[in-house]
């Protein structure tokens, strides 16, 4: 597959500590990605709730976090627009959503990369891209609006 990764970047006018918080505490979180998650990411763990975006609210959020590497890295696995609630996404592979975050002059490079689409099944693969890549490019400006009101 032509297009395996999606790779988003934004410079934020905020340092990387208010970056950090806004991506790894669970609350912060939902608030700019409009999740209401169970408690607090945990490496190892699955991080469970439910989408609260208009017209998603049947949807549930399931996703693996793999890496919290305070200030630089957050990961996790999930399965990407996984939104038929009769379908099970369990059997397929999950991709891979990384958040690198780099101190730059006036705040904070956020870069954010999803990666693993080849692994996704055909019948949905194209799909799927087509609409994480429009929908992180929504979540950075969330994030970047979320960070700059609330400092």
């Amino acid at each position: 597959m032509e297009n395996n990764r999606i790779e988003k970047r934004i410079e934020l006018k905020a340092p990387v500590s208010r970056v950090w918080r806004a991506l790894t505490d669970y609350r912060e979180f939902g608030e700019w990605f409009r999740v209401k998650l169970d408690g607090p990411f945990v490496p190892g763990e699955t991080s469970r709730g439910h989408i609260t975006y208009p017209g998603y609210e049947h949807l549930q959020w399931v996703a693996v976090v793999q890496k919290m590497e305070t200030d630089r890295l957050f990961s996790f696995t999930w399965h990407p627009y996984a939104i038929d609630p009769k379908m099970d996404y369990s059997h397929e592979s999950p991709t891979l959503v990384e958040f690198k975050l780099e101190a730059i002059p006036d705040g904070t490079l956020l870069l954010l990369t999803e990666s693993g689409f080849d692994k996704i099944p055909s019948d949905r693969r194209s799909e799927a891209f087509r609409m994480n890549d429009g929908g992180w490019s929504q979540q950075m400006e969330n994030i970047e609006i979320h960070v700059a009101q609330k400092p």
